[in-house]
């Protein structure tokens, strides 16, 4: 198998014209509406002077023109990525939480020939603008009719609009032939450091990451075309992402499906989570399946309907990853859907999706243990030997090939990530972790937000799961700050439910129940709302800010 993006789209979506490939509210796109519109950006982005791929580049560099999506979900940021591969430029994504500066720093890593935005982003945009080297083709999806354009700005719609003849033969002409070595970057969330451009060949990162979805339509996904015949006798199935595309497990979900020929559908509201909304799009649409993040969505999930009756019939399967969901919370989950299978998936920027843990009614509920997906390996402390099953102490997290080529623009931080243990290369992925006896992998927590107090490691993952564990406690985020005594000490920021009475000290006895003495926090912050990414990811830089005030 080795498939470029946009031949593989292209193919499904010849296959399967009339089949809707997504909604949002109103919006029904068939497949040939989603291709066509895609054809009329890349004959747009190649008019305007993308330029042809350059090879054999270091894994660091990009020889490829970029296109920055700094969008909300919906059709626009499909079509910036399957319109971009078609001109054989890679597009990126921007986290739209970002401030001027945090933009201006990604954007001046990046440097796009093109951005795509909506309305709301331009006030932020046209300040980082001011910041960054170059001056890139700005296209503006409005979000009202009466929505000012900022300066250099073209209408995203009549950028289309402008395209009267679509000609495949004039992108080749251009830019050559799409292939399954062109790129394809996933910027990390920027949680524990800067942000940095992972940069992936299209073909191995669908190995990874998008394959699965192929294998449901059962048939071997061995070339375009046996999809694409797969796809024209599949039967009907849709998922709803429900994080932002700007992060990599949702986009995995929505690119996974429609390059195996299903439908996606989408929540009403894209620029907020709201349970009530999900809940009457999953009615609505007869949803199959969604991804979703951790306790910071499935309790609210599970609040509303505890509160409010739906239709829940079609339902059958939630992802959820990229924080925690505890055992009290995915139990909840199956009280509510009792036909549900719930697939705890971990993965990052760097690896794709390696480590699963499948819950059901009649089984037991855990977290923290996965079993590995192919190629996910545990390494020694000194990055020296593959460890067996059952060793003695914590390893790294890593996984062996297909990964990433390097990080954009990093060649130092890229020979440190991405190397060779035993001979093989392989991608470190900053987690500490145990291979157990039975071959599942305990994941401790990342390294770069572990706690060093007196000499014993603390795991804040480890903290925080025992912290929402507490009937009272509704979130929680774990970080070091300064000791005289111990050099760091454990502090919780903690969310509570309205009216809890709990105190400080009856926090502490309930996690002395689980947790060694030192692992305990010594001072707890409590907050009217634990800050998280729009994706549901501890913000640990902001809860280091709470913490020492």
């Amino acid at each position: 198998m080795s498939f470029n993006h946009w031949e593989l789209f292209d193919a499904v979506a010849t296959a399967i014209p009339d089949r809707i490939a997504l909604i949002h509210g109103n919006i029904r796109l068939t497949y040939n509406d989603l291709r066509e519109r895609s054809i009329k950006l890349a004959t747009y982005l190649c008019e305007k002077g993308v330029k042809k791929p350059q090879q054999a580049l270091n894994g660091w560099e990009s020889g490829q023109d970029h296109v920055g999506l700094y969008l909300y979900n919906g059709n626009e940021y499909i079509e910036g990525t399957f319109g971009s591969y078609a001109t054989r430029a890679v597009p990126f994504n921007i986290n739209y939480k970002y401030t001027s500066d945090e933009l201006a720093y990604l954007l001046n890593d990046a440097k796009p020939f093109a951005i795509i935005f909506h309305s709301s982003f331009s006030n932020t945009l046209s300040e980082a603008l001011k910041h960054i080297k170059i001056k890139p083709l700005l296209l503006c999806v409005k979000e009202n009719n009466n929505d000012i354009l900022i300066d250099g700005a073209v209408d995203y719609e009549d950028a289309l609009l402008s395209i009267t003849n679509t000609y495949p033969t004039f992108l080749e002409e251009n830019v050559g032939k799409p292939d399954p070595s062109d790129l394809y970057i996933l910027y990390t969330g920027g949680t524990t450091g800067m942000p940095k451009g992972t940069l992936w060949y299209q073909k191995d990162i669908y190995e990874v990451s998008m394959k699965v979805f192929a294998a449901r339509l059962g048939v071997a996904p061995i070339s375009i075309e046996a999809i694409a015949n797969g796809a024209v006798n599949a039967s009907r199935a849709v998922s709803m992402p429900l994080p932002p595309f700007m992060h990599g497990a949702s986009q995995w979900v929505a690119l996974g499906n429609l390059l195996a020929g299903f439908t996606i559908a989408l929540p009403d509201d894209v620029k907020r989570f709201d349970a009530a909304d999900f809940w009457r799009t999953v009615e609505r649409e007869k949803v199959e399946s969604t991804v979703i993040v951790g306790d910071a969505f499935a309790r609210p999930l599970c609040e509303e309907l505890e509160k409010n009756h739906y239709d829940t019939s079609s339902l059958v399967f939630i992802a959820t990853g990229g924080a925690i969901t505890t055992k009290d919370v995915k139990a909840r989950l199956l009280k509510n859907l009792p036909n549900i299978i719930i697939a705890d998936v971990g993965g990052s920027s760097e690896s794709g999706a390696i480590l699963t843990n499948i819950s059901r009614n009649g089984s037991e509920v855990d977290t923290g243990k996965f079993f590995p997906n192919p190629g996910t390996i545990v390494v020694d402390e000194a990055f020296q030997h593959i460890l067996d099953k059952g060793h003695d102490g914590i390893g790294w997290l890593a996984k062996t090939s297909p990964i990433p080529l390097g990080y954009l623009n990093d060649q130092e931080k890229s020979m440190k990530t991405f190397i060779k243990v035993g001979g093989e290369r392989v991608a470190i992925l900053g987690d500490r972790a145990r291979l157990l006896e039975n071959g599942q992998v305990e994941l401790l927590g990342r390294e770069s937000v572990t706690i060093n107090t007196g000499g014993e490691k603390v795991f804040a993952e480890e903290v925080e799961t025992a912290l929402v564990s507490h009937p009272e406690i509704v979130d929680a985020i774990v970080v070091g700050i300064p000791s005289e005594r111990w050099g760091s000490q454990v502090c919780a920021v903690i969310e509570l439910y309205e009216n809890s009475s709990v105190t400080d000290n009856e926090i502490v006895k309930f996690l002395s129940c689980s947790l060694a003495k030192f692992k305990v926090p010594k001072k707890i912050v409590r907050v009217h709302k634990v800050k998280r990414s729009a994706a549901g990811k501890a913000d640990y830089a902001w809860a280091h800010k709470i913490s020492n005030e």
